[in-house]
């Protein structure tokens, strides 16, 4: 006679919560060994204010780019190889030998730029670049030394150089680097024999105003957003101790066990999606991009949407079959979508979106006093972060935007939410609902942020009653860290 479902429901859920809490635990550990992103992004925004430093008017000078940019991202490379990983990538340490050389310290500068000529792996193609900066005297910042004449620079080359003007032996010295606009213009700086012609030579105009564009949306917009979300949730204090908030309206989710439930989550979500999802469709999925023939970067794109729409099949195809086995579907459906209208769920998401942003700020800025490093950033912010195609970035902003908000909100505010409040109440299921979403993102660094960021989810879920708005919260959360992250690394 074969076991009935009350037997073997309840033994497959135990399994499957006993395998998903050792494969969280596991990748929570494992994400102290992954590097962070916000070190990325702190050099990049360190790199950015010394490039649109000359396109910023005086008085904004110490707002957006600090008393001496230059000087602050030189000090930040030099950490950075203090770091037990050191600063490996050979554009970082010519920047650095470059920043050393401009402030005057022709030692440092020597040291790092022999080191990187020593170096096994670096091109053929990089080396002149190199001898030349070797085989000239260093000028200081105030020009007060001169910088190398283009005969001194032939060295790598004469019979190729001798015969470009100086401003395209400087280009085609540089050209290997493949360089950003700021090691251009450090470059041009020390490589240009006129010492009060240089300023004029090496700023290039159009750089350093984008650059200054680019620093005021990643500095004032969040700012300005900070503090209307700072009025928004003190005026929601305000209103709560006064009594005068609207009464929540009826939340309504699926009936279903907490059986179910767990079987959902963890054996659909984190065993079926989370494990083996990648270990069968990974390889598949890269002998397809292969194929293709595609460049590297839009191959990444393709292979991230690809496993996480993989991730997304096993649980909500489980979803379906528990749903149906529920019975009549009410009115409004399970999972009280209520997109429409779309203009209110609109309102809603923005509103709770700029309130839960102070929040998560101050957690951040919380937890980087205890904690200085945190590791453990999601991959795809590096992705992102470094990616210059197109194509890669929109396979990117789908999955990010789009994707992960329906998937992650059907489970955690659609179903997991209304479960948890049914026996623990409004709050609780809020907390229950928020833990797990900030332990399925498996980043130590990042918990705390994401569990203030699945409260501020939940309560829209509870205030709206409607999972629309937390879907639509949720893709605008993640349309914010997209736009920074191209803002930083564009």
């Amino acid at each position: 006679m074969a076991p009935s479902s009350a037997t073997w429901k309840p033994a497959l859920a135990f399994l499957s919560l006993a395998l998903s809490a050792l494969v969280w635990f596991n990748g929570l550990l494992d994400s102290l060994q992954r590097p962070s992103v916000a070190t990325a992004l702190d050099l990049r925004q360190l790199e950015l204010a010394a490039l649109a430093a000359p396109a910023v008017p005086a008085p904004l000078q110490p707002l957006l780019v600090g008393a001496d940019p230059l000087e602050a991202l030189r000090r930040e490379l030099q950490r950075l190889d203090g770091d037990t990983a050191g600063l490996t990538a050979p554009p970082l340490r010519l920047q650095w030998a470059l920043l050393e050389r401009g402030r005057g310290d022709d030692a440092q500068a020597r040291a790092l730029l022999q080191d990187l000529r020593a170096t096994a792996e670096l091109p053929p193609s990089r080396r002149p670049l190199l001898d030349a900066l070797l085989g000239s005297p260093s000028p200081s910042r105030s020009g007060e030394e001169p910088a190398a004449s283009p005969s001194a620079l032939a060295v790598a080359d004469p019979a190729l150089l001798a015969a470009l003007t100086p401003d395209d032996l400087i280009a085609t010295l540089l050209e290997p680097w493949s360089p950003s606009p700021l090691l251009r213009r450090l470059g041009c700086e020390q490589l240009s024999a006129d010492a009060e012609d240089r300023p004029l030579r090496c700023l290039e105009a159009g750089p350093a105003r984008a650059a200054l564009w680019r620093l005021v949306g990643i500095n004032l917009l969040p700012a300005l957003l900070l503090l209307l979300g700072l009025a928004l949730l003190v005026r929601q204090l305000w209103l709560a101790w006064r009594g005068r908030q609207a009464p929540l309206p009826p939340l309504q989710g699926p009936t279903l066990s907490g059986v179910d439930v767990t079987l959902l989550i963890a054996g659909g979500f984190v065993l079926l999606g989370e494990v083996l999802t990648p270990l069968l469709l990974g390889p598949l999925l890269s002998s397809a991009v292969a194929a293709l023939g595609v460049d590297l970067a839009l191959g990444q794109g393709l292979q991230v949407l690809g496993l996480y729409l993989g991730l997304m099949a096993a649980p909500l195809t489980l979803l379906a079959v528990l749903l149906a086995g529920l019975g009549p579907v009410p009115e409004g459906g399970w999972l009280q979508w209520r997109w429409r209208p779309l203009s209110l769920s609109l309102r809603w998401a923005a509103s709770h979106l700029v309130m839960v942003l102070p929040v998560v700020a101050l957690t951040g800025w919380i937890l980087q006093w205890i904690w200085s490093d945190p590791s453990g950033s999601n991959p795809l912010l590096e992705l992102v972060l470094t990616s210059g195609n197109s194509a890669a970035l929109l396979c990117f902003a789908a999955t990010a935007m789009v994707l992960a908000p329906l998937f992650e909100e059907t489970l955690f505010r659609g179903v997991l939410l209304p479960v948890l409040a049914r026996r623990l109440g409004g709050t609780g299921g809020v907390l229950g609902s928020a833990a797990l979403f900030a332990l399925a993102h498996l980043s130590l660094g990042e918990l705390a942020p994401l569990f203030v960021l699945g409260l501020g989810l939940g309560w829209l879920r509870l205030r709206s009653g409607r999972l629309g708005a937390c879907v639509l919260m949720h893709g605008l959360w993640n349309a914010l860290t997209f736009s920074n992250l191209l803002l930083l690394g564009g």
